[in-house]
Protein backbone atom coordinates (compact mmCIF):
# COMPACT_ATOMS: atom_id res chain seq x y z
CA UNK A 1 0.00 0.00 0.00
CA UNK A 2 2.73 2.41 1.01
CA UNK A 3 4.61 1.60 -2.19
CA UNK A 4 1.56 2.36 -4.34
CA UNK A 5 0.84 5.58 -2.51
CA UNK A 6 4.44 6.71 -2.83
CA UNK A 7 4.35 6.02 -6.56
CA UNK A 8 1.32 8.25 -7.09
CA UNK A 9 -1.16 5.41 -7.47
CA UNK A 10 -3.18 6.17 -4.35
CA UNK A 11 -6.35 6.74 -6.37
CA UNK A 12 -6.02 3.28 -7.92
CA UNK A 13 -5.54 1.73 -4.47
CA UNK A 14 -8.53 3.57 -2.96
CA UNK A 15 -10.87 2.43 -5.78
CA UNK A 16 -10.47 -1.22 -4.72
CA UNK A 17 -12.60 -0.68 -1.60
CA UNK A 18 -10.68 -3.38 0.24
CA UNK A 19 -7.23 -3.92 1.64
CA UNK A 20 -5.93 -5.83 -1.41
CA UNK A 21 -4.75 -4.84 -4.85
CA UNK A 22 -3.98 -7.49 -7.48
CA UNK A 23 -0.94 -6.94 -9.63
CA UNK A 24 0.85 -9.09 -12.17
CA UNK A 25 4.55 -9.69 -11.58
CA UNK A 26 5.41 -7.38 -14.49
CA UNK A 27 3.17 -4.58 -13.11
CA UNK A 28 4.68 -4.92 -9.66
CA UNK A 29 8.26 -4.82 -10.91
CA UNK A 30 7.36 -1.90 -13.18
CA UNK A 31 6.01 0.06 -10.21
CA UNK A 32 9.18 -0.60 -8.25
CA UNK A 33 11.22 0.52 -11.22
CA UNK A 34 13.17 -2.73 -11.57
CA UNK A 35 13.40 -5.27 -14.34
CA UNK A 36 10.60 -7.85 -14.33
CA UNK A 37 12.82 -10.45 -15.98
CA UNK A 38 15.26 -12.70 -14.24
CA UNK A 39 18.29 -13.94 -16.10
CA UNK A 40 16.64 -16.30 -18.56
CA UNK A 41 18.09 -19.77 -18.91
CA UNK A 42 20.15 -20.30 -22.02
CA UNK A 43 17.96 -21.40 -24.91
CA UNK A 44 14.80 -19.53 -23.86
CA UNK A 45 15.23 -16.47 -26.05
CA UNK A 46 14.23 -18.04 -29.36
CA UNK A 47 11.24 -19.76 -27.77
CA UNK A 48 9.95 -16.52 -26.23
CA UNK A 49 10.54 -14.61 -29.44
CA UNK A 50 8.44 -17.16 -31.32
CA UNK A 51 5.62 -16.84 -28.77
CA UNK A 52 5.69 -13.02 -28.99
CA UNK A 53 5.45 -13.24 -32.79
CA UNK A 54 2.56 -15.71 -32.55
CA UNK A 55 4.44 -18.46 -34.35
CA UNK A 56 3.32 -22.02 -33.54
CA UNK A 57 5.36 -25.17 -33.85
CA UNK A 58 8.35 -26.87 -32.32
CA UNK A 59 11.52 -25.04 -31.45
CA UNK A 60 14.36 -25.58 -33.91
CA UNK A 61 17.77 -26.78 -32.81
CA UNK A 62 19.28 -23.90 -34.79
CA UNK A 63 17.56 -21.49 -32.37
CA UNK A 64 19.13 -23.11 -29.30
CA UNK A 65 21.79 -21.06 -27.56
CA UNK A 66 24.60 -23.56 -27.22
CA UNK A 67 28.08 -24.19 -28.59
CA UNK A 68 28.85 -24.49 -32.28
CA UNK A 69 30.07 -28.06 -31.70
CA UNK A 70 26.62 -29.10 -30.47
CA UNK A 71 24.90 -27.39 -33.42
CA UNK A 72 27.16 -29.23 -35.88
CA UNK A 73 26.68 -32.55 -34.08
CA UNK A 74 22.88 -32.22 -34.06
CA UNK A 75 22.91 -31.32 -37.76
CA UNK A 76 25.13 -34.34 -38.44
CA UNK A 77 22.67 -36.59 -36.58
CA UNK A 78 19.85 -35.31 -38.80
CA UNK A 79 17.81 -33.50 -36.14
CA UNK A 80 16.06 -30.24 -37.00
CA UNK A 81 13.05 -29.76 -34.69
CA UNK A 82 12.98 -30.47 -30.98
CA UNK A 83 10.45 -32.78 -29.43
CA UNK A 84 8.29 -31.45 -26.60
CA UNK A 85 10.43 -32.97 -23.84
CA UNK A 86 13.59 -31.55 -25.43
CA UNK A 87 12.11 -28.09 -25.82
CA UNK A 88 10.98 -28.03 -22.19
CA UNK A 89 14.04 -29.70 -20.64
CA UNK A 90 17.16 -28.45 -22.44
CA UNK A 91 16.92 -24.76 -21.45
CA UNK A 92 16.19 -25.67 -17.82
CA UNK A 93 19.14 -28.05 -17.57
CA UNK A 94 21.40 -25.57 -19.38
CA UNK A 95 20.54 -23.16 -16.58
CA UNK A 96 21.86 -25.72 -14.09
CA UNK A 97 18.53 -26.62 -12.48
CA UNK A 98 17.36 -30.06 -11.35
CA UNK A 99 14.70 -31.74 -13.49
CA UNK A 100 12.19 -34.53 -12.95
CA UNK A 101 10.61 -35.35 -16.30
CA UNK A 102 7.78 -37.74 -17.10
CA UNK A 103 7.68 -38.52 -20.80
CA UNK A 104 6.56 -41.50 -22.93
CA UNK A 105 9.07 -43.88 -24.49
CA UNK A 106 10.54 -42.71 -27.79
CA UNK A 107 10.18 -38.94 -27.23
CA UNK A 108 13.90 -38.13 -27.41
CA UNK A 109 14.80 -38.06 -23.72
CA UNK A 110 18.45 -38.92 -24.39
CA UNK A 111 19.03 -35.73 -26.39
CA UNK A 112 17.02 -33.80 -23.80
CA UNK A 113 19.66 -34.46 -21.14
CA UNK A 114 22.60 -35.23 -23.44
CA UNK A 115 22.97 -31.71 -24.84
CA UNK A 116 23.05 -29.93 -21.43
CA UNK A 117 25.39 -32.58 -20.03
CA UNK A 118 27.83 -32.12 -22.92
CA UNK A 119 27.62 -28.31 -22.66
CA UNK A 120 28.63 -28.30 -18.99
CA UNK A 121 31.70 -30.49 -19.48
CA UNK A 122 35.16 -28.99 -18.95
CA UNK A 123 37.30 -30.65 -21.67
CA UNK A 124 40.54 -29.73 -19.90
CA UNK A 125 39.66 -31.87 -16.86
CA UNK A 126 40.31 -35.54 -17.66
CA UNK A 127 38.07 -36.89 -14.90
CA UNK A 128 34.41 -37.98 -14.80
CA UNK A 129 32.18 -34.91 -14.54
CA UNK A 130 28.83 -36.45 -15.46
CA UNK A 131 27.31 -39.84 -14.61
CA UNK A 132 24.26 -41.21 -16.42
CA UNK A 133 22.67 -44.27 -14.79
CA UNK A 134 20.52 -46.70 -16.79
CA UNK A 135 18.74 -49.89 -15.65
CA UNK A 136 19.89 -52.22 -18.45
CA UNK A 137 23.02 -52.88 -20.49
CA UNK A 138 21.23 -52.31 -23.79
CA UNK A 139 19.89 -48.92 -22.73
CA UNK A 140 23.28 -47.87 -21.36
CA UNK A 141 24.91 -48.72 -24.70
CA UNK A 142 22.29 -46.76 -26.65
CA UNK A 143 22.75 -43.70 -24.42
CA UNK A 144 26.54 -43.89 -24.80
CA UNK A 145 26.23 -44.10 -28.60
CA UNK A 146 23.98 -41.05 -28.73
CA UNK A 147 26.25 -39.07 -26.39
CA UNK A 148 29.21 -40.00 -28.57
CA UNK A 149 27.29 -38.54 -31.50
CA UNK A 150 26.53 -35.32 -29.60
CA UNK A 151 30.21 -34.90 -28.66
CA UNK A 152 31.47 -35.82 -32.15
CA UNK A 153 32.95 -32.33 -32.66
CA UNK A 154 34.37 -32.24 -29.11
CA UNK A 155 37.41 -34.51 -29.49
CA UNK A 156 38.61 -33.77 -25.96
CA UNK A 157 35.34 -35.05 -24.42
CA UNK A 158 35.32 -38.82 -23.98
CA UNK A 159 32.32 -41.04 -23.20
CA UNK A 160 32.78 -44.40 -21.46
CA UNK A 161 30.06 -47.02 -20.95
CA UNK A 162 30.38 -49.57 -18.11
CA UNK A 163 27.90 -52.38 -17.45
CA UNK A 164 27.70 -55.86 -16.01
CA UNK A 165 28.42 -58.97 -18.03
CA UNK A 166 31.47 -57.45 -19.72
CA UNK A 167 35.19 -57.63 -18.95
CA UNK A 168 35.79 -55.40 -15.94
CA UNK A 169 39.54 -55.01 -16.53
CA UNK A 170 38.98 -53.60 -20.02
CA UNK A 171 36.44 -51.15 -18.61
CA UNK A 172 38.86 -50.13 -15.82
CA UNK A 173 41.61 -49.56 -18.39
CA UNK A 174 39.25 -47.40 -20.45
CA UNK A 175 38.35 -45.35 -17.35
CA UNK A 176 42.06 -44.92 -16.50
CA UNK A 177 42.73 -43.44 -19.94
CA UNK A 178 40.53 -40.50 -18.99
CA UNK A 179 36.91 -39.59 -19.67
CA UNK A 180 34.43 -36.87 -18.76
CA UNK A 181 31.08 -38.69 -19.17
CA UNK A 182 30.34 -42.13 -17.71
CA UNK A 183 27.22 -44.08 -18.68
CA UNK A 184 26.70 -47.01 -16.33
CA UNK A 185 24.40 -49.52 -14.76
CA UNK A 186 24.29 -49.02 -10.97
CA UNK A 187 25.75 -52.42 -10.05
CA UNK A 188 28.80 -52.14 -12.29
CA UNK A 189 29.47 -48.53 -11.24
CA UNK A 190 29.52 -49.69 -7.62
CA UNK A 191 31.95 -52.49 -8.58
CA UNK A 192 34.36 -50.00 -10.17
CA UNK A 193 34.11 -47.68 -7.18
CA UNK A 194 34.92 -50.50 -4.76
CA UNK A 195 37.95 -51.43 -6.91
CA UNK A 196 39.07 -47.76 -6.96
CA UNK A 197 38.98 -47.68 -10.76
CA UNK A 198 36.70 -44.64 -11.00
CA UNK A 199 37.03 -41.18 -9.42
CA UNK A 200 33.69 -39.57 -8.52
CA UNK A 201 35.13 -36.51 -6.75
CA UNK A 202 34.63 -34.21 -9.77
CA UNK A 203 31.14 -35.38 -10.82
CA UNK A 204 28.83 -32.36 -10.95
CA UNK A 205 25.98 -33.78 -13.06
CA UNK A 206 23.92 -36.91 -12.37
CA UNK A 207 21.14 -38.22 -14.61
CA UNK A 208 18.86 -41.20 -13.91
CA UNK A 209 17.28 -42.50 -17.13
CA UNK A 210 14.26 -44.82 -16.88
CA UNK A 211 14.40 -44.03 -13.17
CA UNK A 212 11.21 -45.90 -12.27
CA UNK A 213 12.40 -49.19 -13.75
CA UNK A 214 15.88 -48.82 -12.27
CA UNK A 215 14.55 -48.20 -8.76
CA UNK A 216 11.92 -50.96 -9.06
CA UNK A 217 14.60 -53.46 -10.11
CA UNK A 218 16.18 -53.34 -6.66
CA UNK A 219 18.76 -50.61 -7.28
CA UNK A 220 17.15 -48.19 -4.81
CA UNK A 221 19.90 -48.50 -2.16
CA UNK A 222 22.69 -48.56 -4.77
CA UNK A 223 21.37 -45.39 -6.41
CA UNK A 224 21.13 -43.59 -3.07
CA UNK A 225 24.66 -44.69 -2.20
CA UNK A 226 26.02 -43.58 -5.59
CA UNK A 227 24.37 -40.14 -5.35
CA UNK A 228 25.75 -39.76 -1.82
CA UNK A 229 29.29 -40.45 -3.06
CA UNK A 230 29.23 -37.48 -5.46
CA UNK A 231 30.08 -34.64 -3.08
CA UNK A 232 30.61 -32.11 -5.88
CA UNK A 233 27.17 -32.75 -7.40
CA UNK A 234 25.45 -29.58 -8.61
CA UNK A 235 22.45 -31.07 -10.43
CA UNK A 236 20.39 -34.25 -10.42
CA UNK A 237 17.89 -34.96 -13.19
CA UNK A 238 15.51 -37.90 -13.52
CA UNK A 239 13.70 -39.10 -16.64
CA UNK A 240 10.98 -41.71 -16.55
CA UNK A 241 7.88 -42.98 -18.34
CA UNK A 242 6.06 -43.16 -14.99
CA UNK A 243 6.67 -41.47 -11.65
CA UNK A 244 6.73 -44.13 -8.93
CA UNK A 245 6.95 -43.63 -5.17
CA UNK A 246 10.67 -44.50 -5.26
CA UNK A 247 11.29 -41.81 -7.89
CA UNK A 248 9.52 -39.23 -5.73
CA UNK A 249 11.54 -40.32 -2.69
CA UNK A 250 14.82 -39.74 -4.54
CA UNK A 251 13.54 -36.35 -5.67
CA UNK A 252 12.60 -35.29 -2.14
CA UNK A 253 15.93 -36.40 -0.70
CA UNK A 254 18.41 -35.19 -3.31
CA UNK A 255 16.82 -32.61 -5.63
CA UNK A 256 16.61 -28.90 -4.91
CA UNK A 257 13.81 -26.81 -6.40
CA UNK A 258 13.40 -29.30 -9.26
CA UNK A 259 11.54 -28.33 -12.41
CA UNK A 260 8.73 -30.84 -12.97
CA UNK A 261 8.13 -31.55 -16.65
CA UNK A 262 5.29 -33.70 -17.95
CA UNK A 263 4.87 -34.61 -21.60
CA UNK A 264 1.55 -36.13 -22.58
CA UNK A 265 1.56 -38.51 -25.57
CA UNK A 266 0.14 -36.78 -28.63
CA UNK A 267 -2.27 -38.53 -30.96
CA UNK A 268 0.04 -38.30 -33.94
CA UNK A 269 3.04 -39.49 -31.94
CA UNK A 270 1.25 -42.30 -30.10
CA UNK A 271 2.25 -45.76 -31.34
CA UNK A 272 -0.43 -47.36 -33.52
CA UNK A 273 -0.74 -50.74 -31.84
CA UNK A 274 -3.74 -53.01 -32.37
CA UNK A 275 -4.21 -55.03 -29.18
CA UNK A 276 -5.76 -58.50 -29.05
CA UNK A 277 -6.30 -60.96 -26.20
CA UNK A 278 -6.64 -64.70 -26.73
CA UNK A 279 -7.97 -67.20 -24.23
CA UNK A 280 -5.99 -70.42 -24.52
CA UNK A 281 -4.96 -73.41 -22.43
CA UNK A 282 -1.67 -74.85 -21.26
CA UNK A 283 -1.65 -77.65 -23.86
CA UNK A 284 -2.68 -75.38 -26.75
CA UNK A 285 -0.52 -72.38 -25.91
CA UNK A 286 2.48 -73.37 -28.04
CA UNK A 287 0.39 -74.37 -31.06
CA UNK A 288 -1.62 -71.13 -30.83
CA UNK A 289 1.61 -69.12 -30.78
CA UNK A 290 3.05 -70.96 -33.78
CA UNK A 291 -0.20 -70.65 -35.75
CA UNK A 292 -0.47 -66.90 -35.14
CA UNK A 293 3.06 -66.34 -36.46
CA UNK A 294 2.50 -68.56 -39.50
CA UNK A 295 -1.16 -67.74 -40.23
CA UNK A 296 -0.76 -63.97 -39.97
CA UNK A 297 2.54 -63.99 -41.88
CA UNK A 298 4.62 -62.11 -39.32
CA UNK A 299 8.31 -61.80 -40.26
CA UNK A 300 9.68 -60.32 -37.03
CA UNK A 301 8.08 -61.16 -33.70
CA UNK A 302 8.98 -60.60 -30.04
CA UNK A 303 7.57 -63.04 -27.47
CA UNK A 304 7.69 -62.19 -23.76
CA UNK A 305 7.84 -64.68 -20.91
CA UNK A 306 7.97 -64.16 -17.15
CA UNK A 307 11.07 -66.19 -16.26
CA UNK A 308 14.46 -67.09 -17.72
CA UNK A 309 13.53 -70.79 -17.61
CA UNK A 310 10.31 -70.24 -19.58
CA UNK A 311 12.19 -68.08 -22.08
CA UNK A 312 14.81 -70.75 -22.80
CA UNK A 313 12.24 -73.58 -22.84
CA UNK A 314 9.93 -71.77 -25.28
CA UNK A 315 12.85 -70.89 -27.59
CA UNK A 316 13.85 -74.58 -27.70
CA UNK A 317 10.26 -75.65 -28.46
CA UNK A 318 9.96 -73.13 -31.30
CA UNK A 319 13.34 -74.21 -32.68
CA UNK A 320 12.04 -77.79 -32.90
CA UNK A 321 9.16 -76.44 -34.99
CA UNK A 322 11.75 -75.01 -37.43
CA UNK A 323 11.38 -71.38 -36.43
CA UNK A 324 14.41 -69.12 -36.67
CA UNK A 325 14.47 -68.20 -32.96
CA UNK A 326 16.73 -67.22 -30.09
CA UNK A 327 16.19 -66.05 -26.52
CA UNK A 328 17.36 -63.05 -24.49
CA UNK A 329 17.63 -63.13 -20.70
CA UNK A 330 19.89 -62.06 -17.85
CA UNK A 331 22.14 -65.14 -17.76
CA UNK A 332 23.70 -64.41 -21.14
CA UNK A 333 27.06 -62.72 -21.49
CA UNK A 334 27.18 -59.29 -23.09
CA UNK A 335 28.79 -60.63 -26.28
CA UNK A 336 25.98 -63.18 -26.65
CA UNK A 337 23.33 -60.53 -26.08
CA UNK A 338 24.93 -58.23 -28.67
CA UNK A 339 25.13 -61.07 -31.20
CA UNK A 340 21.49 -62.08 -30.69
CA UNK A 341 20.24 -58.48 -30.96
CA UNK A 342 22.31 -57.87 -34.10
CA UNK A 343 20.92 -61.04 -35.70
CA UNK A 344 17.39 -59.91 -34.85
CA UNK A 345 17.99 -56.44 -36.32
CA UNK A 346 19.55 -57.93 -39.47
CA UNK A 347 16.56 -60.23 -40.01
CA UNK A 348 18.48 -63.46 -39.38
CA UNK A 349 16.04 -64.23 -36.55
CA UNK A 350 12.28 -64.20 -37.06
CA UNK A 351 11.37 -64.72 -33.41
CA UNK A 352 13.02 -63.30 -30.30
CA UNK A 353 11.87 -64.68 -26.94
CA UNK A 354 12.75 -62.35 -24.04
CA UNK A 355 12.15 -61.58 -20.38
CA UNK A 356 10.68 -58.31 -19.11
CA UNK A 357 14.09 -56.81 -18.30
CA UNK A 358 14.90 -56.94 -22.02
CA UNK A 359 11.73 -54.97 -22.82
CA UNK A 360 13.50 -51.72 -21.99
CA UNK A 361 16.42 -50.66 -24.09
CA UNK A 362 15.53 -52.72 -27.17
CA UNK A 363 15.01 -50.38 -30.11
CA UNK A 364 14.09 -52.30 -33.26
CA UNK A 365 11.86 -50.17 -35.47
CA UNK A 366 10.10 -52.85 -37.56
CA UNK A 367 8.79 -55.49 -35.13
CA UNK A 368 5.55 -56.81 -36.69
CA UNK A 369 4.00 -58.20 -33.52
CA UNK A 370 4.54 -58.59 -29.78
CA UNK A 371 3.09 -61.66 -28.08
CA UNK A 372 2.64 -61.77 -24.31
CA UNK A 373 3.06 -65.52 -23.88
CA UNK A 374 2.80 -65.10 -20.09
CA UNK A 375 0.57 -62.49 -18.43
CA UNK A 376 2.98 -59.87 -17.00
CA UNK A 377 3.18 -59.78 -13.23
CA UNK A 378 3.68 -56.01 -13.19
CA UNK A 379 1.11 -53.78 -14.90
CA UNK A 380 3.80 -51.43 -16.22
CA UNK A 381 5.57 -54.32 -17.93
CA UNK A 382 2.59 -54.75 -20.26
CA UNK A 383 2.97 -51.18 -21.52
CA UNK A 384 6.69 -51.59 -22.09
CA UNK A 385 6.26 -54.99 -23.77
CA UNK A 386 3.77 -53.86 -26.38
CA UNK A 387 5.81 -50.68 -26.90
CA UNK A 388 8.41 -52.73 -28.78
CA UNK A 389 6.11 -52.71 -31.82
CA UNK A 390 4.48 -49.77 -33.61
CA UNK A 391 7.69 -47.75 -33.38
CA UNK A 392 8.89 -45.02 -35.76
CA UNK A 393 5.28 -44.21 -36.78
CA UNK A 394 4.68 -47.76 -38.04
CA UNK A 395 1.69 -49.91 -37.16
CA UNK A 396 2.03 -52.91 -34.89
CA UNK A 397 0.02 -55.72 -33.30
CA UNK A 398 0.13 -57.20 -29.80
CA UNK A 399 -1.42 -60.37 -28.39
CA UNK A 400 -2.08 -61.21 -24.75
CA UNK A 401 -2.36 -64.95 -24.00
CA UNK A 402 -4.23 -66.03 -20.89
CA UNK A 403 -5.85 -69.15 -19.46
CA UNK A 404 -9.39 -69.03 -17.98
CA UNK A 405 -8.01 -68.80 -14.43
CA UNK A 406 -6.21 -65.57 -15.37
CA UNK A 407 -9.23 -63.76 -16.82
CA UNK A 408 -9.83 -61.54 -13.77
CA UNK A 409 -6.13 -60.67 -13.61
CA UNK A 410 -6.18 -59.72 -17.31
CA UNK A 411 -9.26 -57.52 -16.85
CA UNK A 412 -7.56 -55.76 -13.93
CA UNK A 413 -4.34 -55.34 -15.93
CA UNK A 414 -6.15 -53.77 -18.88
CA UNK A 415 -8.21 -51.53 -16.62
CA UNK A 416 -5.20 -50.21 -14.69
CA UNK A 417 -3.20 -49.61 -17.89
CA UNK A 418 -6.26 -47.98 -19.53
CA UNK A 419 -6.35 -50.51 -22.35
CA UNK A 420 -9.75 -52.10 -21.67
CA UNK A 421 -11.40 -50.49 -24.70
CA UNK A 422 -8.31 -50.93 -26.87
CA UNK A 423 -7.76 -54.68 -26.36
CA UNK A 424 -10.15 -56.83 -28.41
CA UNK A 425 -10.91 -60.52 -27.73
CA UNK A 426 -10.07 -62.92 -30.59
CA UNK A 427 -10.35 -66.64 -31.29
CA UNK A 428 -9.29 -69.03 -34.07
CA UNK A 429 -11.57 -69.97 -36.94
CA UNK A 430 -13.01 -73.48 -37.35
CA UNK A 431 -9.88 -74.79 -39.09
CA UNK A 432 -7.56 -73.18 -36.52
CA UNK A 433 -5.76 -71.25 -39.24
CA UNK A 434 -6.60 -67.57 -38.83
CA UNK A 435 -7.57 -65.18 -36.06
CA UNK A 436 -11.22 -64.06 -35.87
CA UNK A 437 -11.97 -60.81 -34.06
CA UNK A 438 -14.89 -61.13 -31.65
CA UNK A 439 -17.59 -58.50 -31.44
CA UNK A 440 -17.11 -56.60 -28.20
CA UNK A 441 -20.05 -56.41 -25.82
CA UNK A 442 -21.52 -52.93 -25.49
CA UNK A 443 -20.18 -51.71 -22.16
CA UNK A 444 -23.14 -49.35 -21.86
CA UNK A 445 -25.45 -52.40 -21.71
CA UNK A 446 -23.17 -54.84 -19.92
CA UNK A 447 -26.13 -56.28 -17.97
CA UNK A 448 -28.20 -56.74 -21.18
CA UNK A 449 -31.06 -54.59 -19.95
CA UNK A 450 -32.11 -53.64 -23.50
CA UNK A 451 -33.23 -57.19 -24.23
CA UNK A 452 -36.15 -56.74 -21.82
CA UNK A 453 -37.66 -53.87 -23.82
Amino acid sequence: RDCLLSRGLGDVYKRQGCGAFLLTECDFHGILGISSRKAAPRGYCAEEKRKRNGVEGSMLYSELQCSEAIHKAVERMGFAEMTEVQEKTIPVMLAGRDVIAKAPTGTGKTCAFGIPVAEHIDPALKAPQAVILAPTRELAQQIAEELAGLTYFMPEVQVVCVYGGANMEKQAKRLAEGCQIVVATPGRLMDHYKHHSIDLDHVTQVVLDEADEMLNMGFYKDVRHIIGLMKARKSLSMFSATISREVMDIGWMYQKDAEEITVQPKEESQPKITQYMLETSGRNKLSDLAQIIIGEGYKRVMVFCDTKFNTAALANQLARLNFSVDCLHGDLSQSERNRIMQNFRDGKLNVLVATDVAARGIDVSDVDAVINYDVPGDNEHYTHRIGRTGRAKKEGVSYLFYVPEEKKRVQELLRLTRNTDLCTPVHFDFNHEHIVVEKKQDSADRFQIKCYF
